[in-house]
């Protein structure tokens, strides 16, 4: 599902969450955690309580301060249909959080001296159109200038089909650059971590699943983490499941995961995650250079695996990646000064992961956060007066210039984009909404009859409109 000309597996997050204050509804969720700091660990339990319930987070939980677990708890099912529990071995496919892997095992070739980072592409890959003006260093920053295979239209088919990082490669290599390499930063380069995936390849003579456990994940001790690239994986796996209407779940569609190799066909653990980054920041995995690159604030905030930037909630900068894949989602935190771990896995499709890390992090450090405030039972549409009300949105919004149509289908409300996805709408009180695709809060604002007179989505203001102005709009 899209809702702009990306897709939303790395997003803005963490500071301020714009949810409305109703009671927490009290709901009893069999949570298995062991935490040094009881208080923490009730707050955690609590905190994450609504969102299982409402089958909008199901996985693993990690909060480690230092050396120290603060939180470790495996939440719901990795198999619903079996009944299985999630347990500390359940392997999650983190979709975009596989970007630091792939990028950290980049950085352990060029400290091999099997490449630099300003080595060109074509110096490894001839076939790639622009090769001779893009480096390492653009492909691993997101800035190559490369068409991204996500936004192809038959992307659909690709996923299809079992790919190596050469097939993939291929279908964007004769391609024109889209920006001078290096001179800005692309929101999503898929296509720069399958070609980083290629030339991993071509520097082992291995394939990129194999190259990967040996340059990265044995010498990372992270026993329980691979590349999934359409070969049994020995070792219990999350099933991936997706959002279905307002607070229904389904089976994942299919995909074939080496169709992303290097951007999003990792699989690992909550616990190999953290002794991850663990290995990055006090470790020696990486050389003291290689590490400063990949953590280095005064560079490009985004890059390498990771996004690096200042954070008012935190006072720091903090380090995040975050992912969704069909079936999945991940968010991943690091702060340096508190030397703060939160990593969250979930099994549901759902950009929920994201708040749920950054609240998670402020439990943990005793800041103020906001609960997931979602009453029981849950507002009816009919009780909102909000379908068939249409708003139009600024041309700076995620689809520009954008009517959105609120709809009541089987009793539940949705919100028709003009790309003709209708996102399922969970109402937090008669004002106050949360977007299920992508957990965007929605307020409303009404006149003295009651009457909806406009809308925020995010942090967007949109404005009422006439059905038949919407009608126009749209043509």
């Amino acid at each position: 599902m899209r809702r702009s000309g990306f897709h939303s597996s790395v997003a803005r997050r963490g500071d301020a969450i714009a949810t409305s204050a109703m009671v927490v509804a009290a709901i009893a969720i069999p949570l298995r955690a062991r935490a040094q700091g009881v208080d923490a660990a009730r707050a955690i339990d609590a905190y994450v309580a609504p969102y299982v319930a409402t089958h909008n987070f199901s996985g693993q939980l990690l909060v480690m301060r230092g050396s120290v677990v603060v939180y470790d708890g495996q939440i719901g099912e990795s198999d619903r249909e079996m009944a299985r529990p999630n347990t500390r071995e359940t392997r999650f496919h983190v979709a975009s959080v596989s970007m630091q892997f792939t990028a950290a095992a980049v950085m352990r070739l060029v400290d091999r001296g099997a490449l630099t980072l300003d080595t060109h592409v074509s110096e490894i890959v001839p076939p790639v159109r622009g090769g001779d003006r893009i480096t390492i260093r653009n492909l691993l920053e997101m800035r190559s200038g490369l068409s991204d295979i996500n936004s192809r239209a038959n992307y659909a088919e690709i996923l299809k089909r079992h790919q190596t990082p050469a097939s993939l490669v291929s279908v964007i290599s004769d391609d024109t650059l889209s920006f001078e390499p290096g001179s800005r930063y692309a929101h999503e380069d898929h296509s720069a971590y399958n070609l980083l995936a290629l030339i991993i390849e071509k520097k082992t003579a291995l394939s990129f699943a194999q190259a990967m456990q040996r340059v990265l994940f044995l010498p990372a001790g992270m026993s329980h983490s691979g590349v999934d690239d359409d070969t049994p994986i020995v070792g219990p796996m999350a099933k991936g499941y997706s959002p279905e209407g307002v607070y229904g779940l389904s089976l994942a569609e299919p995909i074939h995961w080496s169709a992303k190799s290097g951007n999003a066909s990792a699989y690992t653990t909550a616990s190999d995650e953290a002794s991850w980054i663990r290995a990055l920041v006090h470790g020696t995995l990486l050389s003291p250079s290689a590490r400063a690159i990949m953590l280095d604030t005064a560079g490009p905030s985004v890059g390498y695996g990771w996004f690096r930037r200042l954070n008012k909630r935190f006072g720091e900068f903090v380090y995040s990646m975050n992912g969704r894949s069909p079936g999945f989602a991940s968010a991943v935190l690091y702060l340096p000064r508190e030397d703060l771990t939160v990593v969250a896995f979930s099994n549901i499709y759902s950009s929920a992961t994201s708040d749920i890390a950054y609240d998670v992090a402020a439990i943990a450090l005793g800041l103020p956060y906001t609960p997931l405030a979602i009453g029981t039972p849950p507002l009816p549409p009919d009780s909102l007066a909000l379908a068939g009300a249409a708003f139009t949105f600024p041309k700076d919004f995620y689809q520009p210039n954008a009517v959105l149509r609120f709809e009541a289908t089987g009793g539940e409300l949705f919100l028709r984009w003009p790309s003709g996805d209708a996102t399922p709408i969970i109402p937090l009180d008669a004002n106050h909404l949360i977007d299920r695709a992508y957990w965007e809060p929605i307020a409303v604002v009404r006149d003295s009859t009651g009457s909806a007179t406009e809308m925020t989505y995010d942090r967007f203001r949109g404005d009422r409109v006439t059905a038949a102005a919407a009608d126009s709009i749209r043509r």
